[in-house]
């Protein structure tokens, strides 16, 4: 099977390795496309443009940083649309908002192509491992005919109906983890104000109802404040921002989601937007600080 993939960051990557090493024929682009040049090496082929790797294969895929980036890469000169046609398939797998995955499926079957938007629960480790969960929407042919490659990213692939909704549910899931992220940061601050040992709370965490892969991962790298980053806390507040805004669209009251959002901005302002979203631990530390002094 060949495939197209748009953007080789920190999830983009570790996906197009996973379909060259499982015998897919791919054609990567990126905005800086030096990038491209370690997955040559691994058996990819380069499109100088997104329309040329539209052009050059019957389904792309893209992973980009943003709603901007995403609407960019189909809108602009040289981009998507500019090959898109009868017989061809676009699959998203941004993390974005509902309206633009619409703007973006809309344009696509304008010019007689199908679109999906695949967003994925996961990070930098299952995106290497094939282990992502895959929140798929849109033109229920183009997921069929995805699934093989879905089975090689992830380990369950979920089909949401119509486009938006699998922008939406992403929203909700990272919602919910950037919530945890922050409760978990204020744990560990407060077992070590209050002089037990943060270590000790995370056996304790793993062994009760609240245990989760995400505390289990992140929380020893936390206690020794290192943050490599396997999702960037910049993202992490984008899509905080994002689910926000969804909860204003609805009428949802998401006071915990939205101190949270806080604390990443905060964060951002800091200078820590690259590191990993688990970075956030330093603003509530700072915070605890401050409020010892």
């Amino acid at each position: 099977m060949e495939v197209g993939f748009l953007g080789l960051g920190i999830m983009g990557k570790a996906m197009a390795v996973n379909l060259l090493r499982n015998g897919f024929s791919v054609t990567v682009w990126n905005r800086t496309l030096s990038k491209c040049q370690e997955l040559v090496a691994q058996g990819a082929s380069v499109g100088e443009t997104p329309a040329a790797v539209v052009n050059k294969c019957k389904y792309t895929i893209a992973m980009l940083s943003d709603p901007s980036a995403a609407l960019s890469v189909v809108f602009d000169k040289d981009g998507v649309l500019e090959q898109i046609c009868t017989g061809k398939g676009y699959v998203d797998m941004s993390t974005v908002d509902a309206d633009t995955s619409s703007k973006i499926s809309k344009a696509i079957t304008s010019k007689g192509g199908y679109f999906l938007e695949a967003p994925v629960s996961g990070s930098k480790k299952p995106a290497e491992d094939g282990q992502l969960v895959i929140l798929a929407a849109g033109e229920k042919a183009l997921y069929e005919d995805m699934v093989p490659a879905f089975n090689v990213l992830g380990k369950k692939s979920f089909f949401l109906g119509e486009v938006g909704n699998g922008a939406k549910m992403k929203l909700v899931v990272n919602m919910i983890m950037g919530s945890m992220m922050n409760a978990l940061s204020e744990g560990l601050c407060l077992a070590d104000k209050s002089g037990l040992s943060q270590q000790t709370l995370l056996d304790v965490l793993e062994l009760g109802a609240i245990a989760n892969p995400m505390f289990k991962l992140k929380g020893p790298a936390m206690i020794q404040n290192s943050y490599p980053p396997a999702f960037p806390l910049k993202h992490q507040q984008k899509d905080m921002r994002l689910a926000l805004a969804l909860g204003d669209e609805n009428a949802v009251s998401m006071p915990i989601a939205a101190a949270s959002n806080e604390a990443f901005k905060k964060a951002r302002s800091l200078g820590l937007g690259d590191l990993d979203f688990s970075a956030v631990h330093e603003v509530v530390k700072a915070a605890k600080d401050s409020d010892s002094a």
